[in-house]
């Protein structure tokens, strides 16, 4: 008896095993409508597609807590579902006509959809953002695969300070190169999206978060929308991520300075702002424009012109003095005689017929190629080499650290694409009269960057004091804590620095630039100011252009800021483009205080 019961036992849960592994059948492997059984693997991959709606990147801000990236906007995005499963064709033109586009086109883009993605801007991009009116209409259509999701602009136009900041992109090879442990861990692809240029690409490591927002749609195998389910959103649960970089931008400023070069005509040049206190870089602008939605790695619009190295012309003067006052062969009151022509190596002055007798002082105030080629002329290579080192000119001089910094690994350079510019060739290898001549008026191979520039005029009028601008004040963890600060940073040179007594005498030399000088057009304004222009002949594509400077301070009273403006490529003859900008840029920097 007792066997039989035990067998009967037996029976019945084989039986009932069975049972429930055909009710397990009908639930995971419905039929289709042809009566065709689906495998189970399809069926999970038509429950859960996966759309990210937030890359869960640090977010940049202004010294004043501005968010100069990210912005969060309503969007419509689009999952896959098997053809035919869409729903009924009055909705799909009913969201047709709220798309602004014909029901065959949408049904196309639909149709060729392979993974998750977005409805787009005209030209692509980035998504859409969803006007109020759009997400009204929305309320009442159901498209099956087609949902309002929230989703977070990494940037937000008119992308002020683009170069700065910088964009993100794919890098196979900086991948392999600088990621090695994250690509062999799996922490990152070789399609990974990663800092590609700019703050972006130097703090790159703490940017990229604890993980990304991301939306999942759910549906039954016959790409109907699971009751409860439908679209759910997953996030990452570390409350200290994403990072905040605050930077030591004025997004106002910055603003507002970026309109007026726009609407100046700014084609191409750069513009820096420093803060004479601090040294911080308030502003850095950089033409032609970027957008950083949309990059094209081979237009000079990526590379940030502020701080690329170019042809200073007569700016470079300010060097050439100070190195004639430094090593006792000139004095401010010497005099000179200039007649338009130097006489050797086809220098000439740009003012036909000369500017007559003149002093040190005043050859600076009317830019006379003559006395500054003389004076080049009784310098050794290295006197002018080791003043313009001083000066914080053929060096890197953004802010950087050999050691690191809190989570930041040394050696860093925030802004990892300055180029440190140079006096000479790099393979020259005999300096005569003529290279030096050429060299003391700011031609030949002098090359400075905008940055540079305007850390040159800082310098002087902090008497010789040398220090690296900084672009970023301090990291934060997300709920506003501070992670790590960035400390100011000395750049003294080991040649010493520019004597207190030399540094004013340039400086009254660039009031007088003003006063009766190649300046004298940007006498009237908010600020008095003082400065020094030039103008580089260059050759661009074949043609001759030049580079438009100009660099100085105000107010005179109690400096507050060092500007250098830059316009580039411009026609041989035209009026300073860059002299008007720097006047307009003081005089809205005066409406700010």
């Amino acid at each position: 008896m007792r066997r039989r019961l035990i067998g009967i036992a037996v029976a019945m849960t084989v039986l009932f095993g069975i049972f429930e592994w055909r009710l397990s059948v009908m639930e995971l492997w419905p039929r289709s409508k042809s009566g065709d059984r689906m495998v189970a693997r399809q069926a999970v991959e038509q429950r859960d597609k996966e759309l990210v709606i937030d890359a869960g990147r640090g977010e940049f801000f202004d010294r004043n807590g501005v968010p100069l990236t990210g912005q969060s906007i309503e969007a419509l995005g689009l999952f896959p579902v098997p053809a035919g499963q869409r729903g009924e064709l009055k909705q799909l033109s009913r969201l047709a006509a709220v798309l602004e586009v014909s029901v065959q086109q949408l049904q196309a883009h639909l149709k060729e959809l392979k993974e998750p993605g977005y409805w787009l801007e005209d030209g692509g991009g980035h998504p859409h953002a969803l006007t109020d009116k759009q997400l009204e209409e929305l309320k009442t259509i159901h498209v099956n695969g087609v949902r309002v999701v929230p989703y977070r602009l990494r940037y937000k136009a008119p992308y002020i300070a683009s170069q700065t900041i910088g964009y993100i992109s794919q890098h196979p090879e900086r991948i392999k190169s600088v990621y090695g442990h994250e690509y062999a861990t799996g922490e990152l692809k070789l399609n990974s999206i990663i800092g590609g240029a700019g703050l972006e690409r130097s703090l790159d490591r703490l940017l990229r978060g604890d993980g990304q927002t991301t939306a999942s749609y759910y549906t039954d195998a016959y790409g109907q929308p699971l009751q409860g389910l439908d679209v759910r959103v997953t996030a990452p649960v570390n409350r200290l991520y994403p990072l905040q970089v605050v930077t030591t931008l004025d997004a106002s400023l910055q603003a507002e300075i970026e309109a007026y070069a726009d609407r100046s005509g700014l084609k191409q040049g750069a513009i820096v702002v420093l803060d004479l206190a601090t040294r911080d870089i308030v502003t850095m602008v950089s033409r032609p424009r970027l957008n950083p939605e949309q990059v094209d790695a081979s237009s000079s619009a990526t590379a940030n012109h502020a701080i690329r190295a170019v042809e200073p012309g007569s700016i470079f003067k300010l060097v050439t003095e100070a190195a004639a006052l430094e090593a006792g062969v000139s004095v401010p009151s010497e005099t000179f005689h200039c007649n338009g022509e130097y006489g050797r190596y086809g220098l000439s002055d740009w003012k036909a017929g000369g500017h007559g007798d003149l002093t040190l002082r005043e050859g600076l105030a009317k830019s006379c190629n003559i006395v500054f080629a003389a004076i080049a002329e009784r310098l050794t290579a290295q006197q002018l080499a080791d003043t313009a080192f001083r000066l914080g000119i053929g060096r890197q001089i953004g802010w950087h650290s050999e050691q690191s910094v809190g989570p930041l690994t040394g050696p860093i350079r925030l802004l990892e694409e300055e180029e440190a510019g140079q006096i000479y060739a790099r393979k020259q290898t005999t300096v005569d009269g003529g290279v030096m001549a050429q060299t003391g008026i700011g031609q030949r191979d002098v090359r400075i960057s905008p940055l540079q520039a305007a850390n040159m005029i800082a310098t002087i009028v902090n008497m010789g004091h040398v220090v690296e601008p900084r672009i970023v004040r301090e990291i934060r963890y997300a709920n506003g804590q501070r992670l790590v600060s960035i400390p100011p940073h000395e750049a003294a040179s080991p040649l010493g620095r520019l004597s207190p007594a030399t540094a004013h005498e340039l400086m009254e030399g660039m009031q007088l630039v003003v006063q009766i000088g190649t300046g004298r057009s940007i006498q009237n304004g908010e600020w008095d100011a003082a400065g020094k222009s030039g103008t580089a002949q260059v050759i661009h594509d074949g043609v001759d252009r030049v580079n438009q400077w100009f660099i100085g301070y105000g107010p005179l009273k109690s400096p507050k800021y060092a500007i250098a403006v830059l316009a580039e490529n411009r026609t041989p003859n035209s009026a300073n483009e860059a002299t008007k900008l720097f006047r307009a840029i003081l005089d809205i920097a005066a409406s700010k205080q």
